[in-house]
């Protein structure tokens, strides 16, 4: 890594954050003292707005970074992730996106409240989405403190440790200071610079081959050692019963998961109406393709040009494929094209992971106070009051994930982010597809299917080969793996659903038919939603 690499990188950072704070500090001017400025920035952003501030929030640098060092390495098994994460967003358009806007006001529990007894159900609701966005901010920080560092060509201890501390920061300011509108209009500049960067790549990669994407695919796999095999399926799920069970856990979770991270849900409040949210989520889905597709070009480019060796020597986990692909097709080390290409990389590397944090942790300092907060006060809460202790919250959840974010900088992240979809689609997904369909849906039941989705999620993570009983395990020294697999989702999706329903047939309590059909009409029509 040469000094203009560095100085390049840190000037275009520097740029991106006082773009950013600027943002922050023109944001906190304007009104900002109502909850629902706050929390979902007035509803007045556009669909177009709201649909490229999902994209923004969705689009993390595990997508970026991590599918395409996956593909370089695996080929079509790592394709099989792009596939996954966008096949989701089927299952937000048509399932939850209007429903929710509809229901719900500004968190997940709004939405389950509506027609249960709202103190039980918003602590349970408010505890799986929080620890879904610490599961979910965690891997951004322990990521951000490597691949910043990394890509700044600071390995030692301490550059990975300021760099989590000044991402933790950056976060609780944005946060605090701007709330929504804030962190909006950060993910929507996140999301222009990142598209850009991928299509500047995505064409340079093209041009090399001359636009013949055969040619491109049939060099990846004369490169990878692999041959035929390399554009097959097996080369990284292959194999034993343990193996293909982990990958139809890996897609169960990445399915279905995306439609109970609190941080997407909150996305649908920003916008006036549900036709809006509708929209918001077209826009959303043909960004998000529109870059999938294009992470695709980069993986097997980098296979072909770069190699999956020399990216294998560079970061096991293939991380640092798309900055290695940078250098190259700008003209390799040295190169002022490849200086200019490889800070470029570096500096949207770093405005997706500070714009994907800002979405998580607004997330969670509102399910905080809106729910935890507001159910444990027993009485009702002024906003303005609520506000602030959302602001404390961000405050609060910056310091633990930086807490946790410098002690786990040495370890995986791929689990966290596994875990975090894991623990959405176990806990948060069964109690809201059962509150917006089930006539006869009751509060055990909701509180049952949270709880009977997260303790198992967390519990099989904790016993699985992630956490001890292999070399590549958290704890390597350790062994009390009792469950095979390394993602809980083939299990603890289905007990979700199962805790949800058996709470419902136990319940002594009868469901609110009135409520039902309130909930029911509003969801489907709109009529009285916030």
């Amino acid at each position: 890594m040469t000094g203009d690499h560095q100085t390049l990188a840190l000037a275009l950072f520097s740029a991106f954050i006082a773009v950013t704070l600027g943002i922050t500090t023109w944001v906190s001017r304007d009104r900002h003292g109502s909850a629902e400025e706050f929390y979902v920035g007035g509803r007045l952003f556009s669909p177009m707005e709201n649909g490229f501030a999902i994209a923004g929030d969705y689009m993390s640098a595990a997508s970026f970074l991590g599918i395409s060092g996956l593909i370089a390495l695996f080929g079509y098994d790592g394709l099989l992730y792009s596939v996954g994460f966008l096949v989701a967003w089927l299952v937000v358009l048509f399932l939850v996106a209007e429903l929710v806007r509809n229901c719900g006001r500004f968190t997940l529990a709004d939405v389950v409240a509506a027609r249960m007894r709202e103190r039980p159900v918003r602590i349970a609701a408010g505890t799986s989405s929080v620890t879904v966005s610490v599961l979910y901010l965690v891997a951004q920080m322990v990521g951000a403190g490597s691949l910043v560092a990394l890509l700044l060509g600071q390995s030692g201890e301490a550059a990975r440790a300021w760099t989590v501390i000044g991402v933790g920061a950056l976060m609780v300011i944005y946060v605090s200071l701007g709330g929504m509108r804030a962190t909006t209009w950060i993910q929507i500049v996140k999301a222009v610079l990142l598209l850009g960067g991928t299509i500047a790549l995505t064409v340079l990669v093209l041009l090399r081959f001359h636009g013949d994407f055969d040619r491109l695919l049939t060099a990846a796999a004369e490169r990878s050692g692999h041959g035929a095999a390399f554009l097959a399926p097996g080369l990284k799920y292959g194999g034993g019963w343990t193996a293909r069970c982990d990958f139809m856990s890996l897609g169960l979770a990445l399915v279905l998961g995306t439609a109970g991270l609190p941080h997407i849900l909150s996305r649908f409040y920003t916008v006036p109406t549900a036709r809006a949210a509708r929209r918001s989520v077209i826009w959303s889905i043909g960004l998000i393709g529109g870059f999938y597709l294009m992470t695709i070009v980069l993986g097997f480019g980098a296979a072909a040009i770069v190699g999956p060796d020399a990216v294998r020597a560079s970061n096991a986990a293939g991380n640092t494929a798309v900055p290695l692909l940078a250098l190259d097709l700008g003209g390799g080390a040295g190169s002022t094209g490849g200086t200019v290409l490889f800070a470029v990389v570096a500096a949207v590397a770093f405005a997706t992971i500070l714009a994907v944090v800002a979405g998580i942790t607004l997330a969670s300092s509102a399910s905080v106070a809106h729910d935890l907060y507001a159910s444990l006060r027993r009485r009702h809460t002024d906003p303005r009051a609520e506000v602030a202790v959302a602001r404390f919250a961000a405050v609060g959840v910056g310091a633990v994930a930086i807490g946790l974010g410098l002690l786990a900088r040495d370890l995986n992240v791929a689990f966290l982010v596994g875990l975090a979809f894991a623990v959405a689609a176990s806990a948060n997904l069964p109690v809201l597809l059962y509150s917006l369909f089930w006539r006869n849906f009751t509060t055990r039941g909701a509180v049952w299917a949270v709880y009977g989705g997260l303790v198992p999620a967390v519990a099989l993570v904790v016993l699985s080969p992630v956490v001890s009983g292999s070399p590549e395990s958290l704890f390597p020294a350790a062994d009390f793996q009792v469950f095979p697999l390394q993602n809980p989702g083939l299990v603890s999706i289905p007990l979700g659903f199962l805790a949800g329903w058996l709470g419902t047939l136990t319940s002594g309590e009868r469901p609110d038919e009135a409520k039902h059909a309130e909930t029911e009409v509003r969801s489907l029509t709109g009529a009285g939603a916030a």
